[in-house]
């Protein structure tokens, strides 16, 4: 069988696919950062506690209530959204009128805050989510193994991400949200409830990181930390695709983890550095990202 500058296909192939699983993460955590900051002008710096409560509340739904997979894949994006509703009334609200340095600080943290709590509660230790039966085994498709939960995760992130994008960029309810970001005064002028539109808005941000951790319970062992080690590098992809940009967030998002991947065969020592060398040359050809708009 063919080598690639000496690399075997089954290992080639299999960068690739833990390239696209990656980026699956990357695409629809940063997409709820890009929605959020898109219509909200708010630097969320809890999402990475908020995936990781997802993956948590799909573990104690299966624990505690005998709920499998796909009551939690429902499940858990609803709770942890509503959580992001109170947060959202509560904290956020009182400080929309101030620089976006105060609600980074406040995101912060509450991000710190949630996982004292769940680390206290459940240790640092990782806690098992089995791959629901229903996905399990694999195809073997000749020149590498695919496995059935892998496929579906992309499959699964992909029309997340997809669908997304169509709400607020082809519908009316998407209009209405970005009317309301430009201009909060006239749109309520025309009836329309904008801290109603704002609230929302934030809660389906956070139901996104939550839904990311439910499809990634399987993947990673849950466990307290397992947001605070993606959300930095989440953050580099949103700041590549352009702030605010649902589109950028996507494509960015598959495409860094395609590149981390195959950085990991050719040059493993890089795979851990790629995506921030990548964050510093656009910023210093583009600044506003590959799909952002200049201020």
């Amino acid at each position: 069988m063919f080598e690639l500058l000496g690399i075997p296909p089954q290992a080639l192939f299999g960068q690739v696919l833990l390239g696209l699983i990656n980026g699956s993460f990357y695409a629809i955590l940063s997409l709820g950062l890009a929605v959020i900051f898109g219509l909200l002008n708010i630097i969320n710096f809890a999402h990475g506690a908020q995936y990781m409560m997802g993956a948590f509340v799909a573990w104690m739904a299966l624990n505690y209530l005998g709920l499998n997979y796909w009551f939690a894949l429902v499940l858990a994006p609803i709770v942890v959204g509503a959580v992001g509703v109170v947060i959202e009334r509560l904290l956020l609200k009182r400080i929309s009128h101030l620089d976006h340095l105060y609600g980074l600080l406040l995101t912060f943290g509450l991000a710190l805050i949630i996982q004292g709590l769940f680390r206290n509660q459940y240790g640092s230790s990782g806690l098992p989510y089995g791959i629901p039966p229903q996905l399990a085994g694999g195809q073997n498709l000749g020149f590498m193994f695919l496995p059935n939960y892998r496929a579906w995760v992309i499959v699964a992130s992909l029309a997340v991400c997809l669908a997304t994008w169509f709400l607020i960029e082809k519908t009316r309810l998407g209009a209405y949200l970005r009317a309301a970001t430009e201009n909060p005064t006239l749109t309520q002028a025309f009836g329309i409830n904008v801290p109603l539109l704002v609230t929302l808005t934030y809660g389906f941000g956070v139901a996104l990181a939550a839904f990311a951790g439910v499809l990634a319970a399987p993947v990673y062992s849950v466990n307290p930390n397992m947001g605070g080690d993606l959300i930095i590098v989440v953050f580099a992809v949103v700041v590549i695709g352009g702030m605010g940009s649902i589109m950028g967030a996507i494509v960015t998002g598959f495409a860094l983890g395609l590149v981390e991947g195959l950085t990991k065969v050719f040059y493993p020592e890089a795979s851990s550095t790629v995506i921030f060398v990548i964050m510093v040359l656009v910023l210093l050809v583009k600044p506003a990202g590959l799909f952002g708009r200049p201020a």
